[in-house]
């Protein structure tokens, strides 16, 4: 039996947090989701299973579109301020099974410039 496109992609994020598990060592995780309209990012405390912190292109002006480059690197830099602010500055990288590129990787570039390690 074929797996659906869902569970294909659910396989790929738990291959891809099986490794960070590993590489982790006590850091958060930064966790991206990608949606075909928006884009979210998340700091994670996966030992105590609590969110540090969190953005998302839905936040402020809602005329502005949120699934390109530019609303990606703004959430980016919004979710490491305030991971910063909180104390957090090393953290691990989930892109969530989606390949690097394109908004995940904006998204990324943009956490690193505003002062996240990984």
């Amino acid at each position: 039996m074929a797996l659906s496109p869902r569970d294909t992609a659910k396989r790929r994020a738990e291959r891809t947090r099986i490794r960070l598990r590993s590489l982790a060592n006590g850091r958060p995780r930064l966790s991206v989701f990608r949606s075909s309209k928006n884009i979210y990012a998340q700091i994670i405390d996966d030992e105590r299973g609590v969110t540090l912190a969190s953005a998302s292109s839905l936040e402020g002006e809602k005329k502005e579109k949120g699934s390109d480059k530019d609303a990606a690197a703004r959430v980016g830099a919004l979710v490491a301020q305030r991971a910063i602010e909180k104390g957090v500055k090393d953290v691990v990288f989930d892109r969530g099974g989606y390949i690097y590129h394109g908004r995940v990787k904006a998204l990324a570039d943009a956490a690193r410039e505003a002062g996240l390690n990984f």
